[in-house]
């Protein structure tokens, strides 16, 4: 099947659930109930997410035919933005875009309020991947930016940094260090195992000295009990944090229970691409006659999902084109 348009779609969430929605495609109805286990270390000032994606891992990261290196990076992306997401509260759309000028010039990641998960990343024509990759390796030079968007009717709220660091982990971490100034530590981890791809996340924030903290609790003790909270975080392993067989609350008590953690109700994840044929023929009605006559092949236009990976075949004929001046507002992959 010839493929005339790639559609990076990031139009709004249907009014219908997935399960009713008789124009999806045929993509994984799947949902891990247990993907995020918000804890807390009681009367200190230390909060976190546990995040595991379990098997929805595997099939938000083999939808593409990847490399190793970018299934990896692409899969810390959907853990780090799901245990972002889950610690806000809003409507609408947590989301991760970074942009460079390397083998991979594009990483996108997001999440809603609901836990609807998917991510994409591009990897550039003819890329030659370094030998050892990175995050840093894969992307190059550019920018790192979190969005919550709420919807047509709400201002959106963006913060972008620059690039810096090797890994994932370390971009995000420069990001709240100079646009949130938020303390916190994260470790990312993904990878292929023999359950299939599994990709997991732990965030531990400091919060204001305030709500849930000892009131007897100094500066200077709150400040200690921090670093103790971040010095057990780094102990943890990559093979612990993608261990199916290790349950998220067993895992916190083997790293904090010394400091009393408790764990919070746990949030759920699910495969959370939202294209539709009946959206994307909406997509189509906005472009120009010219546009739409340049996209034909064949009498068709066919239409790639780039979430998903779902090719969508349109008779030109049935293609109304926009009336002039009208502009279309889906079809811009930075959000704007």
């Amino acid at each position: 099947m010839a493929k005339s348009a790639a559609c990076l779609y990031l139009g709004g969430m249907s009014t219908l659930p997935p399960f009713l929605d008789r124009s999806r495609p045929d993509v994984p109805d799947l949902a891990v109930p247990r993907g995020v286990t918000p804890f807390f270390l009681p009367k200190q000032p230390v909060r976190g997410r546990l995040v595991r994606l379990g098997p929805l891992a595997d099939a938000l990261l083999t939808r593409h035919d990847h490399p190793v290196a970018l299934r990896t990076m692409l899969g810390e992306a959907l853990a780090l933005v799901a245990g972002l997401a889950t610690a806000l509260k809003f409507s609408g759309t947590f989301s991760l875009q970074a942009k460079g000028d390397g083998p991979v010039p594009m990483l996108l990641a997001d999440c809603t309020d609901a836990g609807a998960l998917r991510g994409y990343a591009r990897l550039a024509e003819d890329a030659a991947l370094p030998e050892a990759p990175g995050a840093r390796a894969l992307m190059g030079d550019g920018y790192l930016a979190f969005t919550v968007d709420q919807g047509p009717d709400t201002e959106r709220h963006q913060g972008i940094v620059s690039l810096e660091g090797e890994t994932l982990a370390e971009m995000a971490l420069h990001y709240f260090a100079t646009s949130e100034q938020l303390p916190c530590a994260i470790h990312l981890a993904c990878a292929e195992t023999p359950s299939g791809w599994r990709a997991s996340a732990l965030i531990i924030e400091r919060i204001a000295g305030a709500g849930g903290i000892d009131p007897e609790l100094s500066e200077e003790a709150q400040e200690e009990a921090w670093r103790t909270a971040k010095i057990l975080a780094a102990t943890i392993t990559e093979a612990e944090l993608l261990d199916d067989a290790l349950p998220p609350d067993r895992l916190l008590y083997r790293l904090f229970h010394g400091e009393g953690v408790a764990v919070d109700r746990p949030r759920p994840l699910a495969y959370g691409c939202r294209c539709s044929r009946a959206r994307l023929s909406d997509v189509l009605h906005g472009f120009s006659e010219d546009d739409l006559d340049h996209m034909t092949i064949e009498g068709d236009i066919t239409m790639t999902c780039e979430f998903c990976n779902v090719d969508f075949r349109f008779p030109r004929a049935d293609i109304t084109p926009a009336e002039p001046g009208e502009r279309n507002l889906e079809r811009n992959e930075d959000h704007s």
